[in-house]
């Protein structure tokens, strides 16, 4: 089917289309009202999806909508944005709110192409209030023109498409989940993401799938990388032997050793690169993929982290009953699974010369009110206490310009939040206190002269801390 609409420039082809007779041609129909239209549209995924494809689909149902009631005169299209995601974490859907408050915007209601293109379970519920008070329309396919919020059937089918849009990412969520847990421990299949520190990915062959194979499509493996599967049996063999996180980390420093991120700076852009941290080392150490087998699901699909420093908020890992292993080994191993397990041991509970261990109530619920880091815990003056060094750690040499390091005594802590309006009870308990706030996600900000409770992880960072 030909479409010439829209080009600027006529070629021979599209003048002598023009220029034949339109024995059906019906005159254009006259706009009642004019209105003038935002049209919103939105595609979930980059690498499965045509932007140009979507974008005008959603748009040709938009424009047939409207005909004959006004013209679309803004456009705004989130590209990446799962329907999941609330229209003000979509960055066009929020610039389409922020253009309500506007006096002079440009239209006077919203047209979508598709219901679930633009709203899942309740958020058109929600969204309808703001509509109303900024007296905008929304048009909906679903609803043939503008949706009436006190209609009670326009309410009772909105319910209804809310519902249906949801249900259609559940089951096919499910259905994805389902396949590549089966994949993963019966086949051994690499399923996308970064190849581990020490691996790198070569053809495995014809995707099983024959239209996948028509296509051209080819299944990836992980094969051991020359220039780091070295570094990786290295640090496993040094952990076994007693050495620390941070000797190994500053060992690898000193050696310049290029970090993971340092090594593959295009699938790492959120990280710096520029050396080995025990956290690094941590997860490279605790990483099954390395004894051979296949391993899924350690990392949630969603994580929520410090948009502005990412670096500093801790990797999220499922449980490990949810992890999914490969059945047998399907790649080159850099460490036997015994000497993996053995390493795994080592990580435990330190104890101290009189054979007791140390325990510490606020681990992971502190936060330095400088810098904003999250503080560790360490033993000081024969007590448990916290410290923050700003960014100082055991895998780097000090330098002259370090800022001094805070301490606080976990005693002091409990001391100040008994004074706290919101926290003081003379039922507390130490530990009653400590699970109250792991229960509740509540983040302990620490100055010298106060303690304050907050909601969620993230503390306000001072400028002065790099």
């Amino acid at each position: 089917m030909w479409d010439n609409q829209g080009d600027d420039v006529e070629d021979p082809l599209s003048r002598w289309l023009s220029s034949q007779p339109q024995a059906s041609a019906q005159p254009p129909a006259r706009p009642r009202g004019g209105l003038r239209f935002a049209f919103y549209g939105r595609m979930s995924t980059v690498e499965h999806q045509d932007r140009v494809t979507s974008q005008h689909w959603q748009r040709d149902c938009a424009t047939e909508l409207i005909a004959g009631h006004g013209v679309i005169v803004a456009e705004y299209f989130d590209v990446g944005c799962s329907r999941r995601r609330g229209w003000q974490q979509r960055p066009q859907a929020a610039a389409l709110l922020a253009a309500l408050d506007d006096p002079d915007r440009g239209f006077d209601a919203i047209v979508v192409g598709e219901y679930e293109r633009a709203f899942s379970a309740n958020q058109l519920q929600h969204l309808a209030p703001v509509l109303e008070q900024h007296g905008v329309q929304l048009w909906l396919p679903e609803t043939d023109g503008p949706v009436d919020h006190h209609d009670p059937t326009h309410q009772a089918l909105i319910m209804m498409l809310g519902a249906q849009s949801k249900r259609e990412v559940q089951r096919a969520r499910f259905r994805v989940v389902t396949a590549m847990r089966a994949q993963a421990r019966e086949q051994g299949r690499y399923l996308g993401g970064r190849p581990p520190y020490g691996y790198r990915l070569v053809d495995a062959g014809p995707h099983p799938n024959a239209a996948h194979a028509r296509w051209g499509r080819r299944l990836r493996r992980l094969e051991p990388d020359s220039a780091t599967a070295g570094h990786v049996r290295w640090m496993f063999t040094q952990r076994l032997a007693g050495r620390s996180l941070a000797s190994i980390a500053r060992a690898l420093n000193d050696a310049g050793i290029p970090c993971p991120s340092g090594i593959d700076p295009d699938r790492n852009p959120h990280r710096s690169g520029d050396r080995w941290t025990l956290r690094t080392v941590a997860a490279i150490l605790a990483n099954p993929r390395y004894t051979g087998r296949q391993v899924w699901n350690r990392q949630p699909a969603h994580t929520d982290t410090n948009a502005s420093h990412p670096d500093r908020e801790p990797i999220r890992r499922n449980p490990t009953a949810d992890w999914v292993i490969s059945k047998q080994r399907v790649h080159a191993a850099l460490v036997s699974e015994q000497d993996f397990v053995a390493t795994q041991a080592v990580r435990s509970h330190r104890t101290a010369d009189d054979g007791t261990t140390r325990n510490y109530l606020f681990t992971g619920l502190l936060r330095c009110g400088a810098c904003g880091r999250k503080m560790e815990s360490h033993w000081v003056n024969q007590r448990p206490g916290y410290r923050c060094r700003h960014g100082h750690t055991s895998a780097q040499r000090p330098t002259n310009h370090r800022h001094k390091i805070f301490y606080v005594r976990e005693d002091n802590i409990i001391a100040r939040l008994a004074d706290h309006a919101g926290l003081a009870s003379d039922a507390w308990r130490p530990r009653d206190l400590a699970a109250f706030l792991q229960r509740n996600k509540i983040t302990i900000v620490c100055n010298q002269g106060n303690c304050t409770p907050t909601t969620g992880e993230s503390a306000q960072v001072n400028p002065l801390y790099p």
